[in-house]
Order: C-alpha cells, then sequence, then structure tokens
C-alpha cells in the first residue's frame, strides 16, 4: 500500500509542474487534480472519474497509472456492482452501494404497476378482434448500423534503464520537444523509469548505456554502438534517430 495523493504530489513537485499546465495538457481541470492529490475522491461525480483521471494524471507525470487505479480499487471499491456509484464524502454520508430510500422503493413499485396494467390492455385489446398490423417496409435507412466508436490513439509506453554498473543521462519530452521536459535525470545502474505519450522525444547521452522496452518488447537502442548522444524519437511502432533540432 503506498500514499496515492503524496506520490501524485511528490512527481509534479519534483518536475515543477503547476496545475493550469496540466490541466492544460490532459484537460483534467485543477481541482480535480488537485482532489487526487488530497485524496478527496468524494469531489469527483464518480468512481468511473477517479480511475480515469488518476490513470491519465499518473501516466502524464510519467508514473504507472495502472498501478494507481488498482490501489484505488483495493482501497475504495468493495464489488462490481458499485462501479458508477457516486463517491461518498470522508466522515460520513451514504456508503457507495448503499439501500435505496422507501420513497424511492415505492416510485419503482408504481412504475411496474402501470407497465403491467398496460400490457394487459394490449393482450385484452388482441384476443378480442384486434385488427393485425399490416407489415410495412421499412426505410432504407431505417437498418443503418450506427457509426462505429472512434478508437483511441495508440499509445507508446517506453522502460527506460541503464545497464549494470553503468549510468545514463537523458531528457524526455511528451509530444514535441520544445519546452520543458517530463524527466531529465541520470538512470543509475539498473534504475528503470516509465514514460507514456503517443510521441516521446529523449536525448541520451550514453546510449551504449541505456536499455529499452517499448510495450513489454526490448527494443535496441538506435546507432547504439556508434558516436555519443543523439535525440530518439519514440512512437507506439518503434523507436528510431531522430535529426537534431534545426
Amino acid at each position: 500500500m503506498f500514499e496515492i495523493g503524496n506520490s501524485l504530489r511528490e512527481a509534479r513537485l519534483r518536475q515543477a509542474l503547476d496545475f493550469p499546465q496540466i490541466e492544460q495538457a490532459t484537460k483534467i481541470r485543477s481541482k480535480y487534480l488537485r482532489a487526487l492529490e488530497e485524496e478527496q475522491f468524494e469531489v469527483l461525480p464518480a468512481q468511473t472519474y477517479v480511475k480515469g483521471f488518476l490513470r491519465s494524471y499518473a501516466e502524464y507525470l510519467g508514473l504507472d497509472g495502472q498501478l494507481y487505479v488498482d490501489e484505488f480499487n483495493s482501497r475504495y471499491v468493495r464489488g462490481e456492482v458499485e462501479e458508477e456509484a457516486p463517491l461518498a464524502p470522508r466522515g460520513g454520508g451514504a456508503s457507495w452501494g448503499g439501500r435505496q430510500s422507501p420513497m424511492a422503493t415505492s416510485a419503482v413499485l408504481v412504475v411496474l404497476g402501470i407497465v403491467g396494467v398496460a400490457a394487459a390492455l394490449v393482450i385484452v385489446a388482441w384476443r378480442f378482434g384486434a385488427e393485425p398490423t399490416p407489415n410495412v417496409p421499412l426505410p432504407g435507412n431505417a437498418l443503418t448500423p450506427p457509426p462505429a466508436k472512434k478508437q483511441a490513439a495508440p499509445v507508446a509506453r517506453l522502460v527506460a534503464s541503464a545497464a549494470p554498473g553503468k549510468n545514463a543521462l537523458l531528457a524526455v519530452y511528451r509530444g514535441s520537444r520544445i519546452g520543458k521536459p517530463i524527466y531529465e535525470g541520470t538512470l543509475e545502474g539498473g534504475q528503470a523509469r516509465l514514460f507514456t505519450g503517443g510521441k516521446l522525444w529523449v536525448y541520451v547521452f550514453a546510449p551504449a548505456n541505456l536499455r529499452l522496452k517499448l510495450n513489454g518488447r526490448s527494443v535496441a537502442v538506435p546507432g547504439r554502438g556508434t558516436g555519443g548522444q543523439r535525440w530518439l524519437l519514440v512512437t507506439p511502432s518503434g523507436v528510431t534517430v531522430a535529426p537534431n533540432p534545426s
């Protein structure tokens, strides 16, 4: 078990990021980002939002988003039927998956009674002389299938590590190599970090000391044995040497 909020806050402060900057990049409102760091999950409307925001925020900070979702599930989620229940505030209030009020139960019974009466009237009308409904062909567009859901853009999950007994100094940028890197530092022998994004730019100072895994597969550092520092372009499909910016 680890502190969800504290670890997110430490990762943000370590990279000198502020909430407006993260809101612009992740499209998550600052008040929700602050609520995640303070573990005030009741501020968000439902558990689904908490999990989605946790994953996006953690991965933006270069952390393992699934790890944070799993930790939230283990501490706050008590069953699949409660998946979409609203979050209960700390220190009181209704808990997730609580019973419905008597008024709500009565309303359900009234609705069921109305549906039953309507169904009985339809059966009586059909049995006692209702004219059969003629078969009318449907318009041509009636069978048009619904539009296909837009698939999420593929994401590169890059694990960078230093070879045993070696150090690898690198800077990692998400989306564009213009601006502030999401990570800048030295990986010591055996140390590894996870970075995610549709496109990552990596500037490495010792390519021979760097080891990479892309979406679970080990990949060779392009041109690792020739020359010194270089730019690498990482996409979901592979890792290539990128030209130096003009």
